[in-house]
Parts: structure tokens; C-alpha cells; sequence
């Protein structure tokens, strides 16, 4: 449901986040100068390389210094800095309005704005895009520390609704957003076609994969017992079950079946796993285990 968008920014939490930048580990090529360097030559103050004259090249960037050695014309290359998109994908299917005291919609809503505000503050030009069976655009990327109050109130409208189709989703994505960069997808993964041919649009394009993989305490590690009817959050299909230490048991380790198994298929293809769960301090989450995995420094 909407919320007031200074509630998703604890004021003691940005002070924090000051701190911090988003790091990068592969090379983009983005259409226009920015904050981070790719290895296409070009102009700027950081030497690259050599190579020898041809006829039209700019004498300016000749080394004359070579040339009084060696009598030869030789052409300095420098590294071009170029721009970096930094996207953010928040699930807001019906499954992500479970947990307590948070849901899981709600912390994924308060990551979202925390990494967009070190992005922006960064001059990291931010999109976020939002999906239950489709993606839709909710902010349009842009750069500059004063985007954050829109990026907090297009954040602020997002409600939960619908099943989730995360391979519609990022196919849309994709298609959409074809600047090269980094992704950061918060998700559930309950997406009964699975997550296999989903996670594989993302390698159409230059980007730097994350996935958040959001689960509630409750989900990891059930407390319930008895005799229980349970009602699927996307189909409405209901379940009666007899809660017993043996289905609890079998529980918990389909569900480490379940995470193992995205984080193996992740790990084997370069994208980043981030396994998290709601009663997961926002601070913890950011300033240690987001900085551990090298999404941040």
C-alpha cells in the first residue's frame, strides 16, 4: 500500500550510507560521459596505451618524446570515462506481502531506496522497475542527488497485486533498457514457471547481475503446527495440511533445495546471489553483507 516516501529513508541509516559507493567489475560502454571508465579509448586524463601514427590523427596527442628516441610517431591512447546505468528491480507480486513485523514487499521497498540513494549521491544514473506478471517502468532512469525525492514517492505508490511471471518481467526489462550496467533484482523467487529462463534474458545485454533473494523468517524456518488450511497468496488454491516435525523437517530442506539451487545456478553463470531475510537489519544488510558480496564499498 502507499506509503509516506520519507518513511522509506531512516535519516540515521542515510547519514551512514554516505559512506559508501556502488563498485563495478566489468567494463560498460555507456552513450555519454560519466563517472565510470570503460576500456574504449578515448579522451581524458588517464593514460591507456600507444599506438603508431596514421595519416589524419590529431597531432596533438602525438608523444613527442618517443619520437626524439625512436623517430617514430606514436599516438597516446587514454581511457574514456563513460556512464553507468544502475538499476533496481522490486517484485510486488502477492507472495511478497507476507512476514513479520515486515513483509517482505516492504523491506524489499526500503533496499530499493537505500541503493538508490548511494547511487544517486554517487551520480550513478538510477532506473527501477517494478513487476508481478509484467514489468512496468516506475522511474524512468536519471542522475543527480536531487532525483531522490522522486525515486522515494514513485517507490512510495508501488502496492502488491497479482502472480508474479518474472520471465515476462525481465524480457520486458531488457527490452526496455538497453543501456549496459548494473542490475539489482529483489525477489522472492516464487514464480511457479521457475527462475532459469527469466535469469537468462539479463544475458542479452552488458549487465552486472545481483539477486536479492527475500524470504521472510516464517518461510525459512515455519513455527506452526496443527492442523492448518493454507491458501496460496497468487492462485488463491487452498491447502489443508497436518503440521508435523516430519513436514517441518522435509520443509526446511526443500526450501535450502530451493535457495542452493538458484544460488549454484547463479554462481556457475557470473550473476551474484544475496540470500536475505526481513528480520535482516537494514544497516547489516547495506554497510556488511551487501559490502562483503562487492556490490558496494
Amino acid at each position: 500500500m502507499p506509503v509516506d516516501p520519507k518513511s522509506l529513508l531512516d535519516p540515521a541509516l542515510m547519514a551512514r550510507l554516505d559512506a559508501l559507493e556502488v563498485l563495478t567489475h566489468r567494463v560498460f560502454r555507456g552513450s555519454q560521459k560519466g563517472e565510470r571508465r570503460s576500456r574504449k579509448k578515448g579522451v581524458s586524463i588517464d593514460f591507456a596505451d600507444y599506438r603508431d601514427y596514421v595519416r589524419g590523427d590529431d597531432t596533438r596527442f602525438i608523444d613527442w618524446n618517443i619520437f626524439a628516441r625512436l623517430e617514430r610517431l606514436f599516438i597516446k591512447l587514454f581511457l574514456e570515462e563513460e556512464d553507468l546505468a544502475f538499476y533496481v528491480i522490486v517484485d510486488t507480486s502477492a507472495s511478497m506481502d507476507f512476514g513479520a513485523p515486515m513483509t517482505k514487499f516492504e523491506y524489499a521497498r526500503r533496499v530499493a531506496a537505500a541503493l538508490s540513494y548511494i547511487a544517486l549521491r554517487n551520480q550513478e544514473k538510477v532506473g527501477v522497475t517494478a513487476f508481478d506478471v509484467r514489468g512496468r517502468e516506475v522511474f524512468r532512469p536519471a542522475r543527480g542527488k536531487g532525483q531522490l525525492p522522486k525515486v522515494l514517492a514513485s517507490l512510495s505508490r508501488l502496492e502488491v497485486a497479482d502472480r508474479t511471471s518474472l520471465g515476462a518481467a525481465v524480457r520486458d526489462f531488457v527490452t526496455r533498457c538497453t543501456q549496459s550496467g548494473i542490475v539489482v533484482l529483489i525477489t522472492d523467487f516464487l514464480d511457479e514457471e521457475g527462475y532459469e529462463e527469466a535469469l537468462k534474458y539479463f544475458f542479452m545485454r552488458n549487465y552486472e547481475v545481483y539477486c536479492i533473494h527475500l524470504l521472510s523468517p516464517e518461510e525459512r524456518n515455519p513455527t506452526m503446527g496443527g492442523h492448518l488450511e493454507l491458501i496460496d497468496s497468487e492462485t488463491g488454491e487452498p491447502q489443508e495440511i497436518t503440521v508435523s516435525e516430519a513436514l517441518i523437517k522435509q520443509y526446511r530442506q526443500t526450501v535450502e533445495s530451493f535457495c542452493s539451487g538458484i544460488r549454484d545456478w547463479c554462481t556457475a553463470r557470473g550473476i551474484t546471489y544475496l540470500p536475505a531475510t526481513t528480520d535482516q537489519g537494514l544497516d547489516l544488510m547495506l554497510l556488511g553483507y551487501l559490502r562483503s558480496k562487492g556490490l558496494l564499498r
